[in-house]
């Protein structure tokens, strides 16, 4: 049975981890001059009250390949067939960086056999393309067959958020600083997804928390199409900026309208939350297409 591996940018509860026995490399941050992953952790919760409550702005880094490799020696010390989801190219270069050090790590070590699957997911939305990934390596399902089934559907892995804040938005790039200030003022609460190239892409605009929240739950029955049997079959993932309730009033809709039952409701991390900010929800679910 291969191991499978993840970035900490995939959201997932250390129990799912555990449970699955799925490795995770942590994607680091620097808050308040500290820097954050691997050797020194901050709680999630102390993270989202640093930033809401004295202002500070953290700043993420990816994985280097000289990490990157460290990180896979110590993983073929017990597995020599590894699967990596990795976070979406389109938000960071550690997939490609991921793909040079398993390179590397094969000429080294010939009875090693390393693949590196860029998921162009980010959050859970990645979280959901692992659990994808443990379901067929459970059913026995090979390295290379797990990893062709996810390159061919990678476009049906759907994301839809929206966030609280709108300068989170601004410092990344994604809304302009009038835009920001304006919307503000206004009560806009932007409607984004990663589109299929694995970006951060508005798609929207919903005046109100609560009509932004249920905006996520249309796009759902928008984007559902032939997959909707594929979510109530299996998992919906949700997760949030330190939101739990709005998390599970988007739960809650979901279960109303469209009868699906499995969720996995999580926190967002510190290094997607440096970028979306506290108050953030986003879903992630099976559909036609991005």
């Amino acid at each position: 049975m291969f191991k499978i591996i993840t970035d900490s940018t995939a959201d997932l509860p250390k129990e799912y981890l555990q449970e699955h026995n799925i490795g995770c490399m942590p994607i680091s941050y620097i808050l308040d001059g500290v820097t954050y992953g691997r050797d020194k952790e901050l709680d999630w919760k102390e993270f989202y009250a640093m930033m809401r409550n004295e202002g500070k702005m953290p700043t993420t880094s990816q994985i280097n390949p000289a990490e990157a490799k460290e990180y896979f020696e110590e993983y073929i010390q017990a597995d020599k067939e590894i699967l990596h989801l990795a976070f979406s190219s389109g938000l960071s270069g550690t997939c490609g960086n991921l793909r040079m050090a398993a390179q590397e790590i094969m000429e080294e070590h010939p009875d090693v056999k390393i693949v590196v699957v860029d998921s162009l997911c980010a959050s859970m939305g990645e979280g959901l393309f692992v659990h994808k990934a443990v379901k067929m390596r459970d059913a026995g399902k090979s390295l290379e067959e797990t990893a062709q089934w996810l390159h061919a559907n990678v476009q049906n892995f759907v994301h839809v958020f929206t966030v609280d804040d709108l300068f989170h938005l601004y410092r990344g790039g994604r809304v302009s600083k009038t835009a920001a200030v304006i919307g503000t003022l206004a009560g806009i609460k932007p409607k984004l997804h990663v589109d299929s190239e694995g970006h951060l892409i508005v798609i929207g605009k919903i005046r109100g928390r609560k009509k932004s929240l249920n905006a996520l739950v249309d796009y759902m029955e928008e984007k559902m199409g032939t997959w909707k049997q594929e979510n109530l079959d299996d998992y919906v993932f949700i997760s949030h900026g330190d939101a739990l309730e709005d998390a599970e009033y988007v739960r809650d809709q979901i279960k109303e309208r469209f009868g699906i039952r499995n969720f996995l409701i999580s926190h967002i991390g510190p290094t997607i939350g440096a970028h979306s900010g506290p108050g953030t929800i986003a879903l992630f679910f099976m559909g036609e297409e991005r």
